[in-house]
């Protein structure tokens, strides 16, 4: 098989590049390098690699000819960088995935495995979260990973192609940087690493769904093989912790740490979990990493990274 994974130099994209080389994909990648980087497939260079964005028609034709499957993970992310930046956020999260859902048309693309969020669903009514949940996202951001999905969608019915759109919950997992604008692993185990205090906004019970980016690749090379599958689907751990916990799970792995509470943050939601069953059924997914071992590669990894950063 012969895949496009736009983010490819991203932090999920360039986990699903290794994995892809490793079972013996050919692999193309189109990154435009804003969050991406050239060091996350320093150990692939058998993977083809485009410095390109997907707002540009002529780029991604480029990249995505001869291709059987896209994995689209470029995106523009997180609920603060969208407050602050959303025509940005707009640009490439909606008119992004509607050019790259045109190449693939024009190109014959067999599948296309889209990055969403469940930052779609806002506030929760109900829980834990299916996929029928309302969706009344809270920011920007939830709204054009909302869009993505129903194009994507709109895409498989009209034109015939499949789609896959996974709506991610907390991932986390090496190659994710430090981000102010991003997971609050990242920003945790960094501060930590450095002899920073870390801030939990709000009383610190609010709970996430954490899943690590092993389990998330393995979902996107799960949906890509599955035959006559589309629609959007939930990838969660099925389980959740709160972020107070989460500070003691990181202290645990033997990296000291101190908190103080701040005040809560604007379009976070207070309580996250998502039922997985539809994936279950639909392509077999099952999270296999638990959170006390998924956070101590994380940990290993970002230490390396403190000592070393990558800058390219």
């Amino acid at each position: 098989m012969k895949a496009l994974v736009t983010g490819g130099a991203g932090f999920i994209g360039s986990n699903i590049v290794a994995q892809l080389l490793a079972d013996g994909h050919q692999v193309v990648v189109l990154d435009n390098l804003m969050s991406g980087y050239r060091g996350n497939l320093a150990a692939y260079p058998e993977a083809r690699f485009i410095v390109g964005d997907v707002r540009d028609p002529a780029q991604v034709g480029n990249a995505i000819a001869g291709c059987e499957v896209v994995f689209h993970q470029a995106a523009s992310v997180g609920n603060k960088r969208s407050i602050d930046h959303p025509l940005v956020d707009a640009e490439i999260n909606v008119l992004g995935t509607l050019t790259v859902l045109e190449a693939a048309r024009a190109a014959g693309v067999r599948k296309i495995v889209a990055a969403s969020s469940a930052g779609i669903f806002g506030e929760l009514v109900t829980m834990p979260i299916r996929e029928d949940h309302p969706v009344e996202p809270d920011t920007p951001y939830g709204c054009t990973k909302l869009a993505e999905e129903k194009l994507c969608l709109a895409y498989a019915k009209l034109h015939g192609l499949e789609a896959v759109c996974l709506r991610y919950f907390n991932v986390y997992g090496p190659h994710q940087r430090f981000d102010a604008y991003g997971n609050v692993i990242p920003i945790f185990v960094f501060q930590a690493l450095r002899g920073q205090p870390l801030v939990i906004y709000g009383d610190g019970e609010q709970t996430r769904d954490f899943i690590n980016v092993k389990d998330v690749v393995q979902a996107n090379l799960k949906a890509a093989a599955a035959v006559g599958v589309s629609g959007a689907f939930n990838l969660g751990s099925a389980g959740r912790i709160t972020i107070n916990r989460l500070a003691e799970l990181i202290r645990e792995t033997g990296v000291p740490c101190t908190w103080s509470h701040g005040p809560a943050r604007r379009g976070d939601v207070r309580h996250s979990l998502a039922d997985i069953s539809a994936a279950r059924r639909a392509f077999g997914f099952e999270p296999a990493v638990g959170m006390q071992e998924g956070l101590a590669e994380y940990v290993a990894w970002a230490r390396r990274e403190v000592a070393d950063p990558c800058t390219d």
